[in-house]
């Protein structure tokens, strides 16, 4: 896997993933234009985690019809700023949901598949938690 970062400007960089897909990076404490490295490295959890979930939820025959992960984490305060602790919390609705199937989804994304969180989970304390919403179907025409 490869990716190149270049300065655009101030404190502003652009990433290039080796697929050709970039995102904007800003490390700018006041009016910032794009997310920190560290937003970008908690949303990367969250997306990680999520495709695991949602995966799993899928090829276990739930009903999906969303999911969200909240994210919160905690950084020290001295320098170097890392996480300390992570929590993702996931919020995911459907059709009869089995709330044993997301507790699983969540488990084994935790425990196998997410690649960043587990990474992250070796120097940050990373919790999950999970609730299942009902969907609700728009009954009108």
């Amino acid at each position: 896997m490869q990716a190149k970062v270049s300065w655009h400007n101030d404190n502003t960089f652009i990433g290039t993933s080796g697929s050709g897909h970039s995102v904007v990076f800003d490390g700018n404490k006041e009016n910032s234009t794009a997310p920190s490295p560290m937003e970008m490295v908690l949303m990367a959890a969250g997306a990680c985690s999520s495709v695991d979930v949602v995966s799993i939820l899928k090829k276990a025959r739930q009903q999906v019809l969303d999911c969200e992960v909240q994210l919160s984490a905690e950084r020290a305060d001295t320098v170097p700023k890392v996480f300390t602790s992570l929590h993702l919390h996931f919020v995911v609705s459907g059709i009869n949901l089995s709330e044993k199937q997301v507790e699983r989804a969540v488990q084994l994304s935790a425990d196998k598949y997410c690649s960043v969180s587990i990474m992250l989970s070796g120097s940050v304390k990373v919790s999950h938690s999970f609730s299942v919403k009902a969907a609700q179907l728009n009954t009108t025409a």
